[in-house]
């Protein structure tokens, strides 16, 4: 009996924790970040001030749910397993694109933007606790994948970028600057399989190497020992 009621107070706070956040976002949005106060996210999203003061005991901390949240997509799963970079690419390609697609993402990107000038702390949160973990977590599967002797990437970080930006460029950033700018699910299927085959026409290995046949490590040039 303790346990469905300790389950139930719990899906009752996850319920209030994803109103209060999706209250912030849209004062955020509506009222600016330094105009918004906590008193009227509580009154917004339907919840009692101590509730709110409870999970969230300052905007600062409410906006870094708000990114954590916005990301949580890239969260859900690990990076697939080194093996084939092909197949990797597309499970880490179209992951990407659905994460970027979600209306939060945008929403943060505009609050970050429109606040900068005077709360650029809020661009480092959205930096150091979104874009870069899932930077990281794409960083490491090319680098498990190098290791594996199926990919030889120079530089793991300019090859994360290179391919992230090949999608984001395409699906997001139109879409953020431009009102209205809509991009098809076929289209996004295609901009995904066109940086995944361009990532792999630079960086796949098709012959027999191995990583102990190179020199240097990686992020840094290297030349076969052959």
């Amino acid at each position: 009996m303790g346990r469905v009621v300790t389950t139930y107070h719990q899906r009752v706070a996850q319920e209030k924790r994803a109103l209060i956040v999706a209250a912030a976002t849209a004062l955020f949005l509506e009222l600016g970040y330094d105009r918004t106060s906590l008193a009227q996210i509580a009154e917004r999203s339907g919840v009692s001030r101590a509730t709110l003061f409870k999970q969230f005991p300052s905007k600062a901390a409410l906006f870094d749910a708000i990114v954590t949240e916005s990301w949580s997509t890239a969260d859900e799963e690990d990076p697939p397993p080194a093996g084939n970079l092909v197949d990797g690419l597309r499970a880490i390609g179209r992951r990407y694109a659905e994460l970027l697609s979600q209306p939060q993402m945008t929403d943060l990107f505009r609050i970050v933007i429109a606040e900068l000038p005077r709360f650029p702390e809020l661009a480092h949160a959205q930096f150091s606790q979104g874009k870069m973990p899932y930077f990281e977590s794409v960083r490491g599967y090319l680098l498990a994948e190098h290791e594996a002797g199926t990919a030889r990437v120079e530089d793991v970080e300019l090859a994360a970028t290179q391919f992230l930006g090949m999608i984001s460029n395409y699906v997001f950033w139109p879409t953020l600057l431009v009102p209205g700018w809509e991009v098809s699910a076929e289209r996004v299927t295609q901009v995904v399989d066109e940086a995944v085959r361009t990532i792999a026409a630079r960086y796949a290995v098709t012959g027999p190497e191995t990583p102990s046949t190179w020199t240097g490590t990686p992020g840094s040039p290297r030349t076969s020992s052959r």
